[in-house]
């Protein structure tokens, strides 16, 4: 693993100029925080050319300092091809440990500025898209309340992707959605979430309140693609019934499982119990699904690198928000568990 105190004592975080270390008889360059710098931005941008673009960089020079950053470390670490530039297996892993250390290097001055005061500095957070609509906007308004000098940087996406950010490093706080808990992840449980059947509007017809898993196994369903937290625990119950499902669609995001929801083409399996927050036109009221399938909502953040003053004030205020938020709502299927 790469060191923030190795790469200091090569060289204190001098940046531009030609450091040289005579050793062996030859002249070695130093590796700034500079190159590592450019090479996530290269890896992240997919191409030289989208790169020099974001960082006001000309191409050429680009290309000089990955060129002294493969010196440096002995091998390929990007394949180039017509199209762009992919990592290299070893450029796989030193794309991870550079944005975690660039990631603490760009929290120093709010480590700094905090540490013995009132909270400072910006924390991105991630949102389940599930819960999103629902939490977003007050919660940021709690926030500012609570941590004034706290800005927030807001995603959401599904909990896969929220996941990789947060090991990527991207990605502060996450709330998400988890069925088995790995030790990958710092992390405060929050509460257990009931999943409900999700369907187009019947129009006068009234629709049931609950149905049996049987039933559920036999209609047109709308499921999001694997890997997937959901999709599993579906999957696993209906195994353990001995029902398979009649999927008609995968999908890979949420707008796109509850448009085709509202089109009739089929219907859904998620973690809402209330459409509070979401867009209710063409969506029938959630209905119970028996015998009960559940999800665990957990606030998650790296366990490799601890947050900073701020972040630890903001997942503070996040896991007493949605507490409060679940009780003065009685939020339906969620139970408390925090």
């Amino acid at each position: 693993m790469f060191r923030p105190d190795r790469l200091f004592a090569e060289r204190a975080c001098r940046e531009g100029s030609a450091d040289t270390l005579l050793g062996r008889g030859k002249v070695r360059r130093f590796m700034q925080f500079r190159h590592l710098r450019y090479f996530v931005k290269i890896v992240e941008a997919g191409s030289f050319s989208r790169a020099a673009t974001t960082i006001h960089v000309a191409q050429p020079a680009l290309s000089q300092q990955i060129a002294e950053l493969e010196e440096r470390m002995g091998m390929l670490l990007l394949q180039r091809n017509p199209r762009g530039v992919k990592p290299t297996a070893a450029g796989e892993i030193l794309y991870h440990e550079a944005s975690a250390i660039l990631r603490q290097l760009e929290q120093l001055p709010s480590l700094i500025r905090s540490a013995s005061g009132e909270p400072e500095g910006a924390v991105r957070v991630g949102l389940a898209a599930s819960v999103a609509p629902k939490f977003a906007g007050p919660f940021i308004e709690a926030n500012k309340a609570a941590l004034p000098k706290v800005t927030l940087k807001f995603s959401d996406s599904d909990s896969e992707s929220l996941e990789s950010r947060i090991q990527s490093g991207t990605l502060d706080l996450a709330v998400v959605f988890e069925d088995d808990l790995v030790p990958v992840f710092s992390r405060k449980l929050l509460f257990r979430q009931r999943l409900y059947l999700i369907s187009g509007d019947a129009g006068a017809k009234r629709p049931p309140s609950s149905m049996s898993l049987e039933h559920v196994a036999k209609l047109p369903l709308l499921l999001p693609g694997m890997p997937n937290v959901r999709r599993n625990v579906i999957e696993r119950t209906l195994a353990a019934a001995k029902l398979s499902h009649n999927l008609v669609a995968e999908t890979d995001s949420l707008a796109s499982e509850l448009s085709a929801v509202r089109a009739k083409i089929g219907h859904s399996i998620l973690p809402i119990g209330d459409l509070s927050g979401f867009p209710q036109e063409g969506l029938a009221k959630p209905a119970l699904i028996e015998p009960a399938m559940y999800l665990t909502c957990s606030v998650i953040s790296s366990s490799d690198f601890p947050l900073t003053h701020a972040g630890e004030a903001v997942r503070g205020v996040l896991i007493n928000f949605i507490k409060d938020y679940l009780h003065k709502t009685k939020a339906p299927g969620a139970e408390w568990v925090g």
